[in-house]
């Protein structure tokens, strides 16, 4: 298995086919951007996680009510950031998985896109 450099490339479907420059360059943008989307998504998910995860210290009033209540207090802020957070995990699962499956057509400019767009947003 080797990389190839050709604007004759086939993407994830049949009826995703590049024949001509425009399209190539098109095809490219938008893996681009489908890359940039998941990156911004990785990171709406990971500050979604970092809520849910946070607990914030009960006012002192509420100290001397929490002996009464009971211990298993769900707070409405956590479990919707949570459910977010499994929503955005699917989310960014299905989309990483279809960028891997776009490289794994070995063409070497998608490659470069799509590694040079996550490699730059993690920095």
């Amino acid at each position: 298995m080797t990389l190839y450099w050709g604007i004759k490339v086939t993407i994830l479907f049949d009826s995703w086919k590049t024949t001509n420059w425009l399209g190539y360059i098109l095809t490219l943008l938008a893996l681009f951007l489908i890359s940039t989307f998941y990156q911004y998504m990785e990171d709406r998910r990971h500050r979604f996680k970092s809520l849910s995860s946070t607990k914030s210290s009960p006012p002192p009033a509420a100290v001397a009510a929490t002996t009464v209540t009971p211990l298993l207090v769900k707070s409405s802020r956590a479990s919707s950031a949570r459910f977010a957070t499994a929503v955005l995990f699917g989310v960014n699962s299905a989309i990483g998985y279809l960028l891997m499956l776009a490289i794994m057509s070995f063409n070497g400019e998608e490659e470069v896109v799509v590694v040079a767009d996550n490699s730059c947003a993690c920095a």
